[in-house]
Order: C-alpha cells, then structure tokens, then sequence
C-alpha cells in the first residue's frame, strides 16, 4: 500500500509539471518534460521490479502530460488512445499473433513428450554448464535471419537444457538477448537488412548522392564494435565459466541450489505449468520437438524470398534486395503457423495424443505467453507516447550543439544509445538518428560525394555504424525494449531480472566500443585493430573481473542410454 501512495504521488507531482507549459505548444515541442515517461518507467521498473506497474504508470504520465496535466483525461486516453493504437499497428498485431502460436506450438511440443524426447538426445551434447551455454550461442548465431525468430526459436529449444545442466535463467535470457539482434544486424541476408540499407540510401538521398547502399552496409560492419564485442562476451563467459556482478549470483545460486529462477523470481512465460497440467510426460520421438521448429524455419526462410520476389517484382533481383524487400511480420506468421500444424499433427498420426489433448495442450500454451504479450503492448504504447512528446528529439537537440568532427562517432554512438534506452527501440532510434548523422558526418568531415560512388572515410563509415550499433546497447539496456521483453518471454525468466544481471556486459561491451572503437576511429585508425583489441579488452575483463563459477555435472539419466 505504501508503494502504491508512493507511486500515485510520483505521478501527480509529474503531472503538475504539465501545468508550466505553453498550452499552445504541440507534443514535439515539450522539450524535457518528455523524459519523464520513459524515466519513470524505467526508474519503476528497476526500483521495484514491478514492470507491467511501470509500464503503464509510464503511459499514464505521458498520456497526462500531453492533456496538459489533466490526470483524468490522461488516465481516459492511455486507455482508449495509447493501447488501442498500440495493437491497431499491423505489425504489432503480427508479433502477438506468433508470439501466442509459438507458446501453443510450444504447449503441443511439451505435452507431446517432444521436449523431453529432445532433451534426452541432446545431453549427449549439453553435458555440462559450459557446453549448454555454447550450444545456446551457437544456435542463435546460426538463426541470423531474424531477431525475433531468434528468440522464439533458441529460449525455448534451450530452456529444459539450461534447467538441467543448471544455468540459470538469467543467464539463458542473456545468451539469447545478446546473439538475437546482434546477428540480425550483422548478417547480410536477414529482415534487417532492407530497413538498415533503406535508411543509408535516404540519408545520402538526402545530399543529392546516389551510393550503392548494400556496400556502404557491408563496409560499415567492421565498425560495429558494440555488436561484435556483445556477441564475443557470451562465447567468452561459457568458455572461461566466470560471470560478473548479479549474474555471477544468479550463476552460483543455480549450480549450488539448483534454482534457475530466485526466490519470488516471475517468470514472464509460465513454461512449468505446461508440464504439470500434462502429469507425468513420457519422452516421446525426438522429431516431435525439432520437425516443428524445422518446419517454422523453412516456411520462415522461404517465405521471406517468396513475398520479397512478390514485393518488388524481380525475381533476378539481388538476394539481399528479395530478402529486404519482404514483410518479415506476415513471414513470420506463416512460420508460426506452420509449426503449430506440425506440432499438432504428429503426435495425432503416431496416436500419442487425442485431438482434445492437443488442443488443450495449445490453449495451455498460449495462455503462458499473457503476461509478455500485455507488457508489450505497455512498451508499444509508451514508444508511441514518446514519439508524440518528441522525446528522441530533444536528446538530439542536447547533444548536436557539442559535436566536433573528430568525436563525431563516439557522440553519435552515445546519442543513439540513450534514445535507444530511453525509447526502447533499436530500429526506431536508427530512423530518427540516421537522417541527422550522415548528412553530419558529410558537412564536419567533409566528404566529396560528388563521384556519385563515394569512398566513404574511416570517421565516416565509424559515425554510420555507431548509429546502427548503439541503438542496439541502448535496447539491450532498457527494460521497455520488445526484444529484451521477447528475450525473458522465450526464456521463462523474470524480465527485470534479466535486465539486471545482463547490464553489467552491456555497460562494459559499450564502454569497451566508446574507448577503443569510435574514439579510434574517429581519429582515422582502422576498425580492424580497433576491434582486435575490444576482443582482447573482453577476454581481460571476463578472465580478470570475472569470477568463476562452480562446475556440475547432472547424473546420468539411464533411460537416455
């Protein structure tokens, strides 16, 4: 009750706030009083690890703050307003569709026996903490092609691994958080690629110089250093078994106890349910658990060419213009659904389930993905909220006037990682910066784009990828990202929880690009150095700062003999 007093006092002293401006003034134009939603989402969220509560008392500050104070008509419009647009978005309808037919997908597997069937194969491979942890960085590795795929694909299929060998939750969100996006942004064919590239292409649009965009992304990727280093951090904490801070504690609970969630931990995905509703599951044919997730894959692949051929009408087109040109969100949703079909269907033809059982089985997991689905309509709807205020706006506005030509990079990477974490959206806060960094990187450094195929400098190139990279550290960092939500949903772990203890590889992965990348590279150093010795600075960190956790080993499960 206290926090409750507590939390409606912070948002009616917010609100009085609104009173001081100009009630003339459009929502674009309210210069710091737009931080404040997000800021107090995020302070709420950290404080007392109640997200949904911070989310909408997120919203709720915003939706006030536009009507001009009036916690009323603010309270009114987060209800009919920001959460109704939240899920009047195609795109965002899309997302909560698959993410729903996933977790069925996933109830049929379980219930099936697949998941234990599966688990049981792969011990032979997942003996220990370290090589379940590998295992999990190479799969997301492998699923490069989307970020959201990733997530749906690689917690779940790694999750009753991770419980056994007793890696923590914590750490398992943290593995799939840190090689989804990573991997999308990087790879050269994924659904990425086309908005990454499209961005690049307007900006120098812009200046009148028409560039070969595709290539002007490939060069950009040695200057990632943010990604590069994040992805190296979870390969590197699995081989030499040493974590930091929280993580460290959460690593060490989970070997000594066996507790992969903490004591009053809330798992955004209620996977244990599925398995006690179905009583006791006898392991069935390993392809009950990998034909859905194969089918998804290949449904999810092929479609991206087919509907990327269909939307630009070439099918000689470059493959990564096909892929670029598809609508990953409706792909996804054939993928989705595919699966679910195969999951539903196998167990029906080898008669180890009754069609009652499977459909229960799918309700059951549907119903484990609400809590996710609600918290990110909250993040959509304050994503809304702060581009009505202008949020990304006046970050930008504080920052440009203290640029210099040299710190370009580096003060564009910082830029884009608080409007990334403040925002919580990576390919929001690209679209925001992109249109302003390269036409600044053009007029301070002074490039000729005249020749129509510009050889595009070191500081350049460094300011275009600290754009696409730091916008990624900041939706690592921030407890409203979609990603970061998907990352605990898949996972079965407890979203603040895995904020918490993925901050400290976050922090120092863009400290570690701030100090030896964009700095560097800044001053014309090449990117290849620059990135060596990131690699090195985080091998130092996880073998020096880091300590080391204990071993287990599960005992042998004699029927999987």
């Amino acid at each position: 009750m206290n926090r409750l007093i507590i939390l409606i006092g912070i948002l009616l002293a917010c609100a009085g706030l609104a009173s001081a401006q100009d009630s003339s003034s459009t929502p674009v134009a309210m210069g710091w009083i737009s931080i404040l939603p997000p800021l107090l989402a995020i302070s709420l969220a950290l404080i007392f690890r109640q997200v949904l509560v911070a989310l909408l008392c997120g919203v709720w500050l915003g939706a006030t703050l536009i009507e001009n104070g009036n916690v009323l008509t603010g309270l009114l419009r987060t209800l009919d307003t920001y959460l109704v647009r939240a899920l009047a978005d195609p795109d965002h309808v899309s997302v909560v569709l698959f993410s729903l037919l996933i977790g069925g997908m996933v109830g049929m597997i379980s219930r099936s026996g697949g998941t234990a069937g599966l688990v049981m194969k792969l011990t032979r491979l997942c003996r220990t903490p370290r090589s379940t942890q590998l295992t999990g960085w190479l799969m997301g590795v492998l699923v490069f092609f989307d970020d959201y795929a990733n997530s749906l694909i690689v917690g779940p299929a790694m999750r009753p691994l991770c419980d056994r060998t007793r890696v923590s939750r914590e750490k398992l969100s943290y593995i799939v958080d840190s090689t989804a996006a990573p991997v999308a942004s990087l790879a050269m064919i994924s659904t990425w690629i086309g908005f990454e590239i499209g961005l690049i292409s307007d900006a120098f649009r812009s200046l009148g110089a028409e560039v070969n965009s595709y290539w002007i992304f490939v060069q950009t990727i040695p200057y990632r250093f943010y990604t590069i280093i994040a992805l190296a951090l979870v390969a590197l904490v699995a081989i030499l078994s040493r974590d930091v801070g929280s993580m460290w504690r959460a690593e060490v609970r989970a070997r000594t106890t066996g507790k992969v969630l903490r004591d009053g931990a809330v798992p955004m995905a209620d996977f244990e349910s599925l398995e006690k509703k179905g009583g006791d599951i006898v392991p069935g044919p390993m392809y009950f658990a990998w034909a859905p997730i194969l089918v998804f894959l290949i449904v999810a692949l092929g479609g991206l060419y087919a509907d990327g051929v269909a939307n630009c009408g070439d099918s000689s087109a470059p493959l990564y213009k096909i892929i670029g040109a598809s609508n990953a969100f409706r792909v996804l949703m054939w993928g989705a659904f595919a699966g679910v079909f195969t999951a539903a269907l196998l167990p029906l033809l080898k008669r180890k389930l009754k069609l009652q059982a499977v459909l229960d089985a799918f309700l059951s997991g549907v119903q484990s993905m609400n809590i996710a689905v609600i918290i990110l309509i909250l993040a959509w709807a304050l994503g809304q909220i702060c581009k009505d205020m202008g949020t990304a706006q006046t970050v930008v506005g504080w920052i440009e006037p203290v640029l210099s030509p040299r710190l370009l990079p580096a003060a564009v990477f910082v830029t884009a990682a608080v409007i990334s974490f403040a925002t919580g959206t990576s390919w929001g806060t690209m679209a925001i910066l992109m249109p302003i960094a390269v036409p600044a990187a053009h007029h301070m450094i002074g490039t000729d784009l005249s020749a129509g195929q510009p050889v595009l400098n070191t500081a350049f190139l460094s300011t275009i990828g600290a754009v696409l990279t730091g916008s990624i550290f900041g939706d690592h960092c921030s407890p409203i990202s979609d990603t970061t939500i998907l990352s605990s949903m898949c996972s079965g772990g407890d979203h603040i929880d895995h904020v918490r203890t993925q901050m400290p590889y976050a922090v120092f992965g863009a400290i570690a690009a701030l100090l030896v990348g964009y700095i560097p590279t800044g001053f014309g150093v090449s990117p290849w150095p620059c990135a060596a010795v990131g690699l090195l600075c985080a091998w130092l960190w996880i073998r020096y700062v880091g300590r080391p956790v204990p071993n287990y080993t599960p005992i042998p499960d004699r029927s999987s003999a």
